[in-house]
């Protein structure tokens, strides 16, 4: 296989992408890494991108990851996933001037980047398929909700915590402060849109989780997502979408793939869960024609 740096314009900036060419024939569908889980750079988390791509590559699939505007080696200024349609645009018709056979596209990413797919994947007909990865749909009654549910109620269950109880090294005011708000967080239903909510606003509705649905719901193709057992993130979409009829039927009308992952964190940081994710995601991009 082979990797080239190309550099490509996006609304007057430059950004600056890595095209993984498998040699021979390649597959005529490719993945597009959109990087996430907060500020990062084409290379992603523990170099996550880097190896998937060539992972991907060596199955014959063509991939291309690149960085955002204000990110990495590109120009401009970073606008948050909220606002990143021009730069996932962007990338996308240079991958498919510089891939030769290429015909259609997945979009992969985590956390953030899962919002920013949703987002835009429905606006362009190039994108047949979605690799999800802990979305992220955070409001601030939802993490009230999952720190409740996910954090305090666990801890009960911790021999580590009575230990501390009984040797008189726990706080019990301290921790009561802190479940009474996010009680009060809970119950207010106030929702603290991260971005602030001022793009993406045609889907419709002001909090985050309503504008993911709508995009959800719009985009037509097979969708593998992957939540881990071992995050916060993870924690607050299912919670989502137990509690929230329209979600789950939603997505019972889709073509799902959906994977647990028990032992696994927010960004897959174990060689052992990197090469699970990325064997799940080749498995699912065979399954599909």
């Amino acid at each position: 296989m082979s990797e080239t740096a190309f550099s490509f314009p996006c609304d007057g900036d430059s950004l600056v992408g890595i095209l993984h060419q498998p040699e021979g024939v390649a597959q005529t569908r490719g993945v597009l890494f959109v990087v996430g889980g907060g500020p990062q750079y084409r290379a992603g988390g523990h170099r996550q991108l880097t190896l998937w791509s060539r992972h991907l590559c060596a199955e014959g699939y063509p991939v291309f990851r690149f960085d955002y505007r204000g990110m990495g080696d590109a120009h401009g200024s970073f606008r948050g996933f909220e606002d990143v349609g021009a730069d996932i645009r962007a990338a996308i018709d240079h991958f498919f001037a510089i891939s030769p056979g290429l015909k259609e596209l997945v979009l992969w990413g985590e956390c953030d980047a899962s919002s920013a797919i949703l987002f835009y994947a429905h606006r362009d007909p190039r994108i047949k398929g979605l690799v999800l990865l802990n979305p992220w749909v955070r409001t601030e009654e939802g993490e009230a909700k999952a720190i409740l549910r996910f954090y305090y109620l666990q801890r009960l269950l911790e021999p580590s915590f009575w230990r501390k109880v009984l040797s008189l090294r726990f706080n019990p005011f301290a921790s009561v402060k802190s479940a009474l708000g996010l009680m009060q967080k809970a119950r207010a239903g106030a929702q603290n849109v991260s971005g602030g909510g001022s793009h993406n606003e045609d889907l419709g509705g002001s909090s985050l989780p309503e504008r993911l649905f709508a995009g959800f719901n719009r985009f037509a193709g097979p969708v593998m997502l992957v939540l881990s057992g071992r995050d916060l993130i993870a924690r607050e979409f299912e919670q989502l979408i137990e509690t929230d009829s329209n979600w789950q039927q939603m997505l019972a009308s889709k073509a799902l793939t959906r994977h647990d992952f028990a032992e696994g964190d927010h960004t897959f940081s174990s060689a052992a869960q990197r090469n699970q994710v990325v064997t799940w995601g080749v498995d699912w991009l065979k399954a599909w024609p």
